[in-house]
């Protein structure tokens, strides 16, 4: 007997904290499945939050490319950390390198947060592969750009190379004599 399963989509809440422009996308799994996926299918500029040693929310903040963490303005790390501690049974928070304390829990930024939830279905393994896709395809169109400007550095090199050249000048087709029907005695 074998038994199939059909896996679900994973259930991710977001978020958008736009207490600062441009606003940021704030992200989170149902339970421990979809953490699970989070994990396995998130990109490079994600940031999970997460109590330190024990069982909590997993949240994750979208950065754009190039952010780092010290980009992070102090208001979203605490929108963050608000969410993990709302969703958590602990107080410490730990994010990476970084840690962010939370004292207590702040209603009106959970309820801010609240209002802007979307709750969704991603695929996430198409969502990371797109990403990945569209990543290697501006990679490509800086190589194929580098090696265009290239070859128009080596053509224009050559172009130069040829007018300072002599060769030019003692071309055949360049050259009359009077023997061609040129035969003018005026030549000053």
């Amino acid at each position: 007997v074998v038994v199939c399963t059909v896996s679900q989509p994973a259930m991710v809440f977001y978020f958008t904290s736009s207490v600062v422009t441009p606003p940021y996308t704030i992200y989170m799994g149902k339970d421990k499945y979809e953490n699970e996926d989070l994990i396995k299918y998130g990109w490079p500029e994600d940031i999970w939050f997460h109590v330190d040693k024990l069982s909590s929310a997993h949240v994750y903040l979208r950065l754009q490319t190039g952010q780092t963490i010290e980009d992070i303005p102090k208001e979203v790390l605490i929108d963050c950390a608000q969410l993990v501690k709302a969703n958590s049974i602990q107080v410490c928070l730990c994010l990476k390198v970084k840690s962010v304390m939370v004292e207590k829990k702040v209603n009106e930024i959970i309820n801010r947060l609240e209002k802007t939830k979307d709750e969704r279905y991603p695929d996430l393994a198409a969502e990371k592969e797109s990403r990945d896709r569209e990543e290697r395809n501006e990679k490509k169109a800086q190589i194929q750009d580098l090696k265009r400007k290239e070859k128009d550095e080596m053509r224009k090199k050559k172009e130069m190379d040829e007018l300072r050249s002599y060769t030019t000048l003692m071309r055949s087709e360049n050259m009359s004599s009077n023997q061609d029907g040129n035969e003018s005695d005026e030549f000053m």
